[in-house]
């Protein structure tokens, strides 16, 4: 039941619980390495224009996952929005 507290107290995100922030999962690292290997072996960006041509809801999805979801400012740091209003 979303929002139910346990009247044990056991349950939920405990300190220190979990991965680390910031260390990669060792299993999507060998994954990733391997996609691309393959990659390479079909042609590269060859392959992928291929593949977009022949296929290109499946390619444009690919492309949806691969462009970053949050747009950051410089360093990672939040984007500042300037309005200057002129009268001329």
């Amino acid at each position: 039941m979303p929002g139910h507290k346990p009247l044990s107290g056991h349950g939920g995100r405990r300190q220190g619980a979990g991965r680390k922030k910031g260390v990669p999962n060792v299993v999507t690292g060998e994954v990733r390495r391997m996609v691309l290997e393959a990659l390479s072996e079909l042609g590269g960006v060859q392959y992928l224009v291929e593949q977009g041509h022949k296929n290109p809801a499946t390619f444009m999805a690919l492309v949806g996952r691969i462009i970053p979801h949050e747009i950051t400012g410089p360093d990672g740091g939040p984007l500042h929005q300037k309005i200057e209003v002129k009268f001329v």
